[in-house]
């Protein structure tokens, strides 16, 4: 399909093609064949290749070492990325390191980009962001958000309990989102407290259990609960300006929510790729499966909805460099998140056994995309955004011939 990508986001996201199929697909086929995983100096020399072929973090501007794409331009490359298991560890774009990269460079200042953006480019370092909290904490209700961080002189006391802090059990920093003006609504009075994982009452209770929660990587950043306590940071590790935290995490989340959508694209398309090349090949009850109607109407309606939800994302991603495009974003993440599970699903069944098992990687992916129905926004949270918004604007005028029922006939007015 032809979506009429710029120039410069067609020429990465052709490196970035060539790398998934030259160096990542064969040695994650190979690790699925040998169930031997890829250690962290592997990827670490995964990187080094990314950087020889100039595809390396393509959201981090130049200056970090990155690629320097603008945000719409990015989307390709991260939809080769989602191919593969490996695919955006390969070159630095895995989240949530894009995501806290891309919220250090927006409203970090230059010394937190010079001490903590650098090393998490190159990698020298990894980072986490802690926002959802246990019942009844915050979740999909951000507002209901209890942690806290209260001014003592010149330092912040942050106290808190967090959970599926993504990358949490390996990370040397944290975006901490915590209530910094307990008298103002949480939309006007939190902030996000850069916490290093070292700071004395900074308690990592364990990496929750999770569906998918298991790769071909030796790397296991999990999806830690972390209680802060009495933890003292530096007024000077706010991002960006106080008690301006959720609109921060807004903009983190309106592109990371993008981002995201187009590496479970990428996910999706391979798993129909590989059902594609499955039923050429197997055959059942005299022919081969491709020429099962049944199954071609399925993969055809599959293409389609995948084909619409890229279309969507790409319109989000123009719309988010104009507006906050709340309402596009919304839509192509809840639209994108089913699509691409029932797309993978559609694959893993047209493979049968071979769906489940894991010498493939679709199980790998099923488990892994169901997550994306909730993270970033459960679809019920983007569903009531959507509707608030539709009913905004309602056009009486429309009912202007709708016959109702005649006033003189309703029973007060004939008891009168």
């Amino acid at each position: 399909m032809e979506y009429h990508d710029s120039d410069k986001a067609k020429a990465v996201a052709g490196r970035v093609e060539s790398f998934m199929e030259e160096v990542v697909l064969p040695r994650e086929r190979e690790a699925l064949a040998t169930g031997e995983t890829i250690t962290t100096d592997e990827l670490e020399e995964l990187w080094e290749q990314a950087k020889d072929r100039d595809l390396f973090a393509p959201q981090v501007p130049e200056e970090y070492g990155g690629q320097g794409l603008d945000f719409q331009d990015m989307l390709p490359s991260f939809e080769q990325v989602g191919r593969s298991l490996i695919g955006a560890h390969a070159i630095r774009a895995n989240a949530p390191q894009e995501g806290n990269m891309h919220t250090l460079e927006m409203v970090g200042t230059e010394e937190q980009k010079e001490e903590w953006l650098r090393p998490l480019v190159e990698g020298d370092i990894s980072s986490a962001f802690s926002m959802t909290e246990p019942m009844q904490g915050g979740g999909s209700d951000p507002k209901m958000l209890q942690t806290t961080a209260i001014r003592d002189g010149d330092e912040w006391v942050v106290n808190g309990h967090k959970w599926w802090t993504s990358d949490g059990l390996e990370a040397d920093f944290f975006l901490v989102m915590a209530r910094t003006d307990l008298d103002a609504h949480p939309y006007e009075g939190t902030s996000i407290i850069l916490v290093p994982a070292d700071a004395d009452g900074v308690n990592i209770v364990r990496n929750v259990p999770h569906l998918g929660g298991h790769g071909i990587t030796e790397r296991e950043g999990g999806h830690a609960e972390i209680k802060y306590e009495n933890v003292r940071v530096p007024v000077e590790n706010t991002i960006g300006k106080e008690n301006n935290g959720f609109q921060i995490a807004q903009m983190r989340l309106g592109g990371g929510r993008l981002t995201h959508c187009m590496r479970y694209s990428g996910m999706a398309q391979r798993s129909l790729e590989i059902a594609k090349a499955y039923l050429s090949e197997r055959e059942a009850f005299g022919t081969a499966l491709e020429d099962k109607q049944a199954l071609r109407h399925r993969i055809a309606d599959a293409e389609t909805r995948l084909h619409a939800a890229r279309t969507m994302v790409r319109h989000a991603a123009r719309e988010l460099d104009r507006s906050d495009a709340r309402i596009e974003v919304s839509m192509a993440k809840m639209f994108t998140a089913n699509v691409t599970n029932d797309s993978i699903d559609l694959a893993l069944q047209c493979c049968g056994g071979n769906g489940i098992g894991k010498d493939l990687p679709l199980a790998y992916f099923y488990e892994h995309v169901r997550s994306f129905r909730i993270v970033d926004g459960a679809d019920e949270v983007h569903r009531r955004s959507i509707a608030r918004h539709a009913f905004e604007d309602i056009d009486e005028n429309e009912l202007e011939n709708v016959l109702r029922f005649d006033e003189d006939r309703r029973i007060d007015a004939l008891e009168d």
